[in-house]
């Protein structure tokens, strides 16, 4: 994730107009889901890796949490992480999630949302948390769907018109490097097949306790353009999942 397209100016902008930047948790179109699997945060140390604008910290100390840290490389989503969600018990660090330091049973639970389709090996994140983690603490995260990410372009092909025909998906099993389109601009993304994500929390110690392929949160179907589509196929993946 050392690529940091989020510090440019244009790009930054854009993303700050979406739902999900102006209205939080409630703008996201997984939240509905994701909420559902997270555990219990009462007296629980939270670290989140690539923590943004900092929503699902200030989510774990409203709910509890003693203390929560939010990774992040960007400096942009953290100077509005501690406009918008600043607390005494939460702290941000501007760094690279491959490069922080993983204190051995430091975290109850450790969250990430949309973020580790951004970092090439699974595994070795997967081998970092839960060195970090307590046993029996939880890790939880999100990431864009192995469909979604296959081809690499995300986006749909077109009929003459302009109308959506379908969701191109291809070089499945071909894991790695993808140059997609976001917001308008080139950005590198690393795809990876549900075999990876699931087997690399298996074979690092950890039980899956949760699988959702969300669909979008009905309220926001007619409020956001373009989230009908979302029902056509799987934009994002959630595991949830315990140290044993």
């Amino acid at each position: 994730m050392k690529e940091n397209k989020y510090d440019d100016e244009k790009f930054f902008h854009q993303y700050s107009q979406m739902s999900r930047s102006m209205d939080g948790l409630k703008g996201a179109g997984e939240w509905h889901a994701l909420q559902k699997i997270l555990p219990d945060f009462q007296g629980k140390r939270v670290l989140d890796l690539g923590c943004g604008f900092g929503w699902h910290c200030q989510y774990a100390i409203e709910h509890g949490a003693v203390h929560a840290l939010g990774i992040d490389l960007s400096h942009k989503m953290l100077e509005e992480a501690t406009k918008r969600n600043n607390s005494p018990r939460i702290e941000y660090k501007c760094m690279a999630i491959e490069d922080f330091d993983y204190t051995l049973e430091s975290y109850d639970i450790v969250i990430s949302s949309l973020t580790f389709h951004y970092l090439e090996s699974f595994p070795d994140i997967c081998e970092k948390v839960r060195r970090c983690l307590t046993p029996g603490g939880t890790f939880v995260f999100s990431v864009e769907h192995p469909v979604f990410t296959a081809y690499g372009s995300q986006d749909w092909y077109y009929d003459e018109q302009g109308n959506i025909l379908h969701w191109p998906v291809d070089r499945y099993f071909s894991e790695g490097k993808r140059e997609a389109i976001f917001l308008g601009e080139n950005v590198t993304k690393f795809h990876k097949t549900l075999t990876t994500y699931v087997n690399g929390l298996i074979q690092n110690g950890f039980e899956i306790t949760g699988l959702v392929e969300p669909e979008p949160d009905k309220t926001l179907l007619d409020s956001i353009p373009g989230m009908r589509d979302e029902l056509r196929r799987p934009m994002m993946l959630i595991i949830s999942s315990i140290k044993k």
